[in-house]
């Protein structure tokens, strides 16, 4: 019997605890209803657990009955900000809050791998830590966990450490991912034009600071373009911008936000020197002042070469080569499991939840209030994450 065919024996209960936590989404770093989940999930079973003091994290410790590695499965169960438009049974309950990206998923399939893997314990050559991590969705979960000891709960560092994430974008079951930069950095712009307001039928006599403002938006991209080697990319985008009040009034000062993504850690550099240095010689250049704050926020996903081809090699292996591929290019999503593989080498795997007879190119995305994700993926998610650990742990 495999670890896939006793995942599929739990299918079903592990699609029922990712409907309860689907039904109830928590934001941030303070889950309690989510973490009193993932608890009664884990009760019984022969882990060692530990929540967090400043956010609502579990920590769980699976020690093998013989001496080897420790190996880290990461799980992430915040929610977004999001009115949910799904219309599913399982729809959410919490006006403004939606499960849109997935993590409930993560979140039983993980719990789903600890029942795998305590269910052979006396067989494991080592032990595995199971991190239940809020606060993905920018709050920087991962690094508070490892901050409070996650990374050492099991009394030495992980050899190396895992995460899934599904995915409309891809069809059903496929497993991808890629040696080095998986994701970008993520880091943000806020930048704030300052004018002199006025009457908007005399222009001349006010200082306008929308012109000035427009003008730094089409100038980032010029920036991007003109600056940037195009085969290590960085992306800008402007998501937010504002200014005034009516038509007729020109005000003091305008405002925008944009978020910024790079692949490496000199285009992450050079976009926090260049971007300050533009928006202040436009505005000099419209006899205006600017201030322009560069946000640092996570660093680039970074695969360990040799973990990322075992992960694939493991996915071949658990469920047939089609199941598993090697992504040609990095995605410019960004995640705070960053901060785990700048300490512990390990991959991040992506997980092809797109439900059936819809097209991975239109299904709406992660983070859409209509995003849906097939059920059908969690007995295979809940056996990967168990394969990874048991195979690894072999390895020594």
């Amino acid at each position: 019997m495999t670890l896939r065919d006793e995942a599929a024996k739990i299918a079903d209960e592990i699609a029922e605890l990712r409907h309860a936590i689907h039904r109830e989404p928590e934001i941030g770093l303070h889950l309690p209803k989510t973490q009193a989940k993932v608890l009664d999930a884990l009760a019984g079973l022969p882990v060692e657990i530990g929540t967090g003091t400043g956010l609502s994290s579990v920590t769980a410790v699976l020690r093998g009955g013989r001496p080897g590695p420790v190996v880290l499965l990461r799980g992430d169960m915040d929610a977004l900000p999001v009115a949910e438009q799904t219309g599913l049974p399982w729809q959410s309950r919490v006006p403004g809050a939606m499960h849109a990206c997935g993590h409930d998923l993560h979140t039983a399939m993980l719990a789903g791998a600890a029942r795998l893997l305590a269910a052979m314990r006396a067989e494991l050559p080592g032990t595995v830590v199971f991190m239940f991590q809020p606060g993905e969705e920018g709050w920087a979960g991962a690094r508070q966990m490892i901050g409070e000891g996650a990374l050492e709960a099991a009394g030495q560092r992980p050899a190396a450490a895992y995460a899934l994430h599904v995915t409309t974008q891809k069809r059903c079951g496929l497993f991808s991912t890629r040696p080095g930069p998986m994701l970008a950095a993520a880091d943000k712009i806020i930048v704030t034009v300052r004018g002199r307001g006025g009457h908007a039928s005399q222009p001349h006599r006010s200082a306008d600071p929308i012109p000035a403002a427009c003008e730094m938006v089409t100038a980032l991209q010029t920036l991007v373009t003109r600056t940037f080697d195009v085969f290590d990319p960085v992306v800008v985008t402007v998501g937010s911008f504002h200014a005034g009040t009516t038509d007729n009034v020109i005000p003091d000062e305008a405002r925008f936000l944009a978020t910024a993504r790079s692949f490496s850690p000199e285009s992450r550099d050079r976009l926090a020197r260049l971007v300050p240095r533009l928006v202040a010689d436009i505005a000099a250049a419209h006899g205006l002042a600017a201030e322009a704050d560069y946000e640092t926020g996570y660093p680039v996903t970074v695969n360990d070469a040799a973990e990322a081809a075992f992960a694939t090699e493991t996915a071949a292996a658990a469920f047939g080569a089609d199941r598993a591929e090697t992504a040609a290019f990095p995605l410019a999503g960004a995640e705070d499991f960053s901060f785990v593989l700048e300490r512990v080498p390990g991959a991040f795997v992506m997980l092809g939840a797109c439900p059936p007879g819809r097209d991975p190119e239109q299904a709406p995305s992660n983070h859409s209030a209509l995003a849906v994700f097939d059920d059908a993926v969690l007995g295979d998610g809940a056996a990967l994450y168990a394969e990874l650990a048991l195979r690894r742990l072999a390895r020594g």
